[in-house]
């Protein structure tokens, strides 16, 4: 495609030079490739640090080969420039343009919330691909065409647009005919969804998060609002308190007072059982989920998937083989005694994760969890607190300490959790963390990994190195048996 055909297909103005040709679209200058056309994003202020400012990677990008760039404010340089006024904008729009529109030629389904994202997307995608057809699905856990199944770098929940637009183009060429999209409030407003929509966009709930990026509670929910804005039918919350009002769009709410409702839930050690009615019928669930708040994620998959066509006969026959999401609530073993791995990393999530193992525990829980550096320092001593209420021993271990003295982290968190009466011991090394937590578990005991997840990188210091937590827990489970 050359640069003029980029920029009609994008609706921008013409650009001298146009028929060079476009290889690829992309806002980091170390993916420049020959042939590349890169876009100088301006940077985002999270907390304290300093943003990177796209302008200042031009000429990088230039000599590592891109025929043309794209930026906000004027630059003279050797190659065709276009200045714009929102770059982020046109980042999308170009990358959507330049991948052939794939979003216009799936069904699409989003789904945003601050909890229960990865794992209704993940439930949804598994309704739809048993039930109907080929399903793609994007999440912080990781992408899936069909039954594919492949890692994205980084930790973001949602990529930058060009990696958006490059699955979706996968899923497309692929055979998929929907797909799933876990978006979160910094993919709405650094517009890497931007020009998508929606057939059915859901939102699971709305609790104080990210407001070193979002400012507000009320920024944070009108950027998540703008899925459902962006949706031609919607699923939301009707239990909670920020439920957004959207006047005439037509839609379902899920839990109590809402239109898909649950009863008789029981918890089990193999998962959840409940009676779930609906607009469009009612039936029993069984799903190998723990915890009472999964409840709410089922029914949100449940009417979003029948929305998009599946009856809830189906759906339901599909629910028991749910294999789960990739570190949430993720048991690597049970014998003889249970591991689980999830990303619980906030006090509502740690605390959440710990009430919905302790009914199903048979003996002791064992608790391994740290606190990410650079950040808001109350998050680790909630943290602590939840653990000495919560756990019957905790590990204090690493977590993404980043530039932050690691034992400062530690400190806090060790000494709060002996003041509010916990048990608990440190270990700096997580892997070693790890083996301490599995040596000390006896038969029937229950043992916690949380903070990590699906993520695949620890970050220590400026190095960032190789993680798999269900791995590390899968090696060390096999060198004691």
């Amino acid at each position: 495609m050359t640069l003029a055909e980029l920029l009609s297909a994008s609706r921008l103005p013409p650009s001298k030079c146009g028929d060079v040709t476009v290889l690829a679209v992309t806002h980091d200058s170390r993916q420049v490739r020959p042939g590349s056309l890169f876009v100088a994003v301006p940077g985002v202020r999270v907390g304290a640090r300093v943003p990177l400012d796209g302008r200042a990677f031009i000429a990088q990008a230039v000599a590592a080969g891109a025929v043309a760039v794209v930026g906000e404010g004027f630059a003279e340089l050797g190659v065709p420039y276009v200045q714009v006024s929102h770059a982020r904008e046109v980042l999308a729009d170009l990358a959507s343009a330049f991948f052939g529109f794939p979003g216009r030629k799936l069904r699409l389904a989003g789904v945003t919330g601050s909890k229960g994202k990865s794992t209704t997307s993940s439930l949804l995608w598994h309704i739809l691909q048993a039930n109907s057809e080929r399903t793609g699905l994007l999440s912080t856990v990781g992408a899936r065409s069909g039954l594919t199944t492949f890692e994205l770098p980084g930790h973001f929940t949602t990529p930058e647009a060009p990696e958006v637009q490059r699955l979706l183009a996968q899923f497309v060429d692929d055979g998929c005919k929907s797909a799933v999209l876990e978006v979160s409030s910094h993919a709405l407003a650094l517009e890497r969804v931007r020009g998508l929509a929606f057939e059915v966009g859901v939102w699971t709930n709305l609790e104080p998060e990210h407001l070193d990026f979002h400012g507000t509670l009320e920024a944070y929910g009108r950027e998540k609002r703008k899925l459902l804005e962006r949706s031609a039918f919607t699923v939301t919350n009707a239990e909670s308190p920020h439920r957004p009002v959207l006047g005439g769009k037509p839609g379902w709410s899920f839990g109590v007072g809402g239109d898909w409702r649950a009863s008789e839930v029981r918890a089990t050690a193999d998962g959840l059982t409940f009676e779930v009615a609906s607009p469009v019928g009612s039936g029993s669930a069984r799903a190998p989920l723990f915890g009472a708040f999964n409840v709410g994620n089922v029914l949100a998959a449940l009417a979003a998937a029948a929305r998009l066509g599946v009856s809830l006969d189906s759906a339901l026959a599909v629910l028991p083989s749910f294999s789960g999401v990739p570190g949430r609530m993720q048991v690597i073993t049970t014998n003889p005694f249970r591991v689980i791995v999830d990303f619980a990393h906030t006090e509502a999530s740690l605390r959440a994760a710990l009430s919905a193992l302790r009914p199903v525990a048979a003996g002791r829980i064992l608790l391994v969890v740290g606190a990410a550096g650079e950040r808001d320092a109350t998050r680790r001593t909630a943290l602590a607190r939840v653990a000495a209420e919560a756990a019957d021993l905790t590990v204090f271990t690493e977590e993404d300490h980043r530039g932050e003295d690691l034992d400062d982290i530690l400190n806090l968190m060790e000494s709060t959790c002996l003041a509010a009466g916990g048990r608990c011991e440190r270990e700096p090394d997580r892997r070693e963390a790890i083996r301490r937590a599995l040596a000390l578990a006896r038969p029937g005991d229950t043992v916690l990994l949380a903070g990590k997840g699906h993520e695949r990188t620890l970050e220590r210091g400026s190095l960032s190195i190789p993680w798999d937590e269900a791995s590390v827990a899968r090696e060390l489970l096999n060198q004691n048996s």
